[in-house]
């Protein structure tokens, strides 16, 4: 067997006996500040270990998420009726995508950008509104002009009131013109005002009677409404709730209509118009009119990843529109690109990258405000997007998480044609690349064990150097020589 001794000779650490140390106050000093500093740097190692470092990297765009991008938007325009207002889709390639409505839902909505009721549906979209053939004919006026000093009598004296908004310089108005006049006055013998008063068909000139058109939120030249008497006033404002007539604007079916309107109607109780009788045989050519001259659009469209145009503005292929009375400011209240990022999978990004997220919905919360005058009309508001995708990979629980941010550059220039709102995006074919570098617990525990030894060893080689400067001076004091 190997004895004792032969086992005692291999000791690394030999110790002395404690009757052979000396203790100093130096070297007491010099322990406490060695432990302290190693104390303070295992701290600090420690907190590097567990706090998170990451690599960058610029590479080609190499999306796992197809050809196409998702655009989200929630945006506000005081003065743009959802009754005309449209989103269209445009790129380089060709892609012309007009009045989107599937993914889009629109909300009246008050000045103070509060919601008025339910969604407003549009109805069916490129339907050809057929006009009748009697421009070139002669006709006499059968319907009634109104203003803004007569329309409220006219409003409360007929169960019904059809009137017709239009402007002279329109095309629309013009072709629409000799088909309502001769409606009306055929409906005028039918029902005499005097005689029958359940139903009445007018006009009103746009661009002599303005305030009361606005009042009406009238945006697009003809506009056809139906005022109802009865149930429908709003006691809260004293005007009538009113229906928008989209169906078609020859004689015949402006005649039938105006009888449907009128058939559930008695003669004897023509004060009061019944609701919702005819909604059955008539729910594709008229709809609730919007009650305010706002508009919440919200939703998402999907896009090529190139370069295009997300374009929201008036349009109507049957209406015309005053480009110097149009106004599209609007308030941003989100607009982002790709799919949503829940909120846990966003607060351990952070985690990660803390500034991440800061250009995801740069626009939030912005207004875009313009106001037409003589001097400031047919103003269009453009933003410039440009958009770069990041990529975080997390090697916690190894996820892939991808997020697009944008730069946005916004300006109000003035235009020939009908003001838009207009965001230009362009996408970076590159793409930045953030990694997540975890730290291996063995190389923090080597160095905790460097610190430990190596300011141990530093202490000592001090203590050394201090004691024996120590005893030198004392020699030479005392005079000796050696």
């Amino acid at each position: 067997m190997v004895s004792t001794s032969k086992i005692k000779s291999v000791d690394f650490y030999r110790k002395i006996p404690r009757d052979l140390t000396e203790a100093s106050l130096s070297g007491a000093g010099l322990s406490v500040i060695a432990a302290l500093s190693m104390m303070f740097l295992f701290g600090m190692e420690l907190s590097n270990y567990l706090s998170v470092s990451t690599s960058t990297s610029v590479i080609v765009d190499q999306s796992s998420d197809g050809d196409f991008l998702r655009i989200e938007f929630n945006i506000s325009f005081p003065a743009l009726s959802c009754e005309f207002a449209s989103v269209d889709v445009s790129d380089v390639l060709g892609t012309n995508r007009l009045n989107i409505t599937k993914t889009i839902r629109k909300y009246s909505i008050d000045p103070d950008l509060r919601p008025t009721g339910t969604e407003f549906h549009s109805g069916p979209v490129g339907k050809v509104i057929k006009h009748g053939d009697e421009t070139d004919e002669e006709y006499s006026e059968g319907s009634v002009s109104l203003t803004a000093q007569n329309f409220d009598k006219y409003s409360h004296q007929h169960a019904i009131l059809v009137v017709n908004f239009f402007a002279p310089w329109c095309y629309w108005s013009t072709r629409l013109k000799p088909s309502w006049e001769k409606a009306a006055k055929i409906i005028r013998e039918r029902y005499d005002p005097e005689l029958d008063g359940r139903i009445v068909m007018a006009k009103v000139d746009c661009t002599e009677e303005g305030e009361l058109c606005r009042r009406h939120h009238i945006q697009g030249y003809p506009s056809i409404r139906i005022f109802r008497k009865g149930s429908d006033v709003r006691d809260d404002h004293g005007h009538h709730d009113h229906e928008s007539y989209y169906g078609d604007r020859d004689t015949d079916t402006l005649v039938t209509t105006m009888e449907t309107l009128v058939a559930p109607i008695p003669l004897e109780s023509q004060r009061l118009a019944l609701e919702n009788k005819s909604d059955s045989t008539a729910d594709h050519i008229k709809r609730p009119a919007p009650r305010t001259g706002g508009c919440r659009i919200e939703g998402f469209v999907r896009v090529k990843k190139v370069p295009g145009n997300l374009v929201i503005s008036a349009r109507s292929g049957s209406h015309s529109f005053d480009p110097s009375q149009m106004n599209m400011s609007h308030v941003i209240s989100h607009l982002s690109f790709g799919r949503k990022i829940a909120p846990r999978v966003m607060s351990d990004m952070k985690r990660v990258l803390p500034y991440i997220g800061g250009s995801h919905d740069r626009l939030n919360g912005r207004s875009y405000i313009s106001h037409p005058s003589d001097s400031n009309a047919n103003v269009t508001i453009e933003h410039y997007l440009q958009v770069v995708k990041t990529e975080v990979i997390t090697t916690r629980d190894h996820k892939l998480v991808e997020e697009y941010e944008y730069t946005a550059h916004s300006s109000l220039v003035q235009s020939l044609y009908i003001p838009v709102a207009k965001f230009h995006f362009e996408l970076s074919p590159m793409q930045v690349l953030v990694t997540e570098n975890r730290k291996s617990f063995w190389h923090f525990i080597t160095n905790v064990c460097a610190i430990i030894g190596g300011v141990f060893t530093v202490a000592g080689i001090l203590d050394s150097v201090l004691h024996n400067t120590m005893r030198l001076m004392k020699k030479i004091e005392l005079g000796k020589n050696f």
